[in-house]
């Protein structure tokens, strides 16, 4: 295993994590639907009610993946779950088990926060994504299917638009 090293991001990372976020869009084929920005970023994550946590991957002080997760609840298990909202790792460090060592830390975040399980979502297009999870143990929930309202959606639901 290589010299990596993981922390929990603070607010000093925002411009890092940012920089991060864009390349997983640009991976993902989503470039054009990054709108968040620093002042963003700061509040939903550092400010008076953080949204989420972040955690960036080192390797030999040279920050080389990210990972962003919250936490939800479910009324079935009543217990709380994490979920994975992105894993990044950049294409020069693939490969390596930085992937495996970030799901690590954060399977034992979950444990130590009482979660009963780990989610998450993968394009269905990214076959070495799906096989790097699929390596962990992790099962496709094939019969759920994602729905989002999007902020304009949203906006004429509560009567806003």
């Amino acid at each position: 295993m290589m010299n990596v090293r993981i922390e929990q991001a603070t607010e000093k990372d925002v411009p890092l994590l940012l920089t991060l976020i864009r390349g997983l869009a640009e991976y993902e084929r989503l470039a054009d639907s990054v709108s968040a920005t620093e002042g963003r970023l700061s509040a939903s994550l550092f400010g008076e009610h953080p949204y989420a946590e972040a955690l960036i991957a080192y390797e030999h002080e040279k920050p080389v993946a990210y990972a962003i997760y919250f936490f939800t609840y479910s009324s079935f298990v009543g217990l709380p779950g994490l979920y994975l909202e992105d894993l990044f790792v950049l294409p020069d460090s693939r490969g390596s088990g930085i992937g495996r060592q970030l799901f690590t830390v954060l399977a034992k975040r979950a444990i130590e926060r009482g979660c009963y399980r780990m989610e998450w979502a993968v394009l269905n297009w990214n076959e070495p994504a799906i096989r790097f999870y699929e390596s962990l143990g992790a099962e496709p929930m094939n019969e759920w299917t994602v729905y989002r309202l999007s902020e304009k959606e949203m906006e004429i639901l509560a009567g806003r638009w």
